[in-house]
């Protein structure tokens, strides 16, 4: 597992970015898949996210990991959430592309393999969030809404947010069609966040830049938001890639929970 450096000089949370590797899945899901919505054995992933309960000292009903749809739904865990029977829970995260928290020792978690998982902390407020932010999700701003939801609903000082961007594809590896070029240009400044290939002319979208601008207007300060810099497709070795593996591969994980 790897960890951002600031996020982990504060006590009060663990979080975490698992890597490819230390489970028990096989071929493209080699070895440590925490997604069960790719097509894996469902015995391998309930046996991975044991292992990794176990490591984090988490009992495994309480690493919430949803099933995403790259749509801008947020869920806040409660108390209540866990009377419901675990099918009525399944239903309650079913569909939602963030998860919100202020319980200890309930650990939120999105599942990626080249989208990004944001990891957000409000330590005024000992709240957390996890984010799966695909170039769907960062173009409906599922990150700025995130840190909306914090501050009005929980009433989080967004200068005292925390974020870290996880490993996902990074920007000389996302060629992306025109169709994606402009769905981006209705909500970003395209020279912030676009370069193209001079010898293609085909376009890059920075998917890291364009949701450290989205947390940026929402408040946060720069030195509150660590990138970890590491593109998945590049790093397919080490983190799962669904552009370079195809669909039907393993998800890492990332997640947080308060202490």
């Amino acid at each position: 597992m790897l960890q951002f450096p600031e996020l982990s000089k504060d006590c009060d949370i663990f979080h975490f970015v698992t890597t490819r590797h230390g489970g028990v899945s096989k071929g493209n899901y080699a070895t440590f898949n925490l997604g069960e919505y790719a097509g894996d054995d469902p015995e391998n992933v309930r046996t991975n996210r044991q292992i990794l309960s176990n490591a984090i000292g988490i009992d495994p009903e309480r690493l919430l990991v949803p099933h995403q749809i790259h749509g801008t739904t947020i869920r806040i865990i409660e108390d209540s959430f866990f009377r419901l029977p675990a099918q009525a829970q399944k239903q309650y995260i079913d569909g939602t592309d963030a998860l919100v928290t202020t319980l200890p020792n309930v650990c939120v978690a999105v599942t990626t393999a080249d989208c990004v998982p944001i990891l957000l902390y409000a330590p005024d407020v000992k709240a957390v969030a996890a984010v799966h932010a695909g170039w769907r999700g960062t173009v409906q701003e599922i990150a700025r809404k995130t840190v909306h939801l914090l501050t009005q609903q929980l009433h989080a000082n967004p200068a005292c947010l925390r974020a870290g961007i996880g490993p996902s594809i990074g920007p000389q590896a996302f060629e992306v069609g025109e169709e994606v070029v402009e769905a981006f240009r209705a909500t970003t400044d395209l020279s912030l966040i676009m370069h193209r290939n001079p010898l293609t002319g085909k376009a890059h979208i920075n998917l890291w830049e364009a949701n450290r601008q989205q947390l940026l207007k929402a408040g946060l300060s720069a030195n509150h938001i660590e990138i970890a810099a590491i593109c998945t497709h590049t790093h397919a070795a080490d983190f799962y890639s669904a552009r370079k593996l195809g669909i039907a591969s393993g998800r890492f994980l990332s997640g947080i929970f308060l202490k």
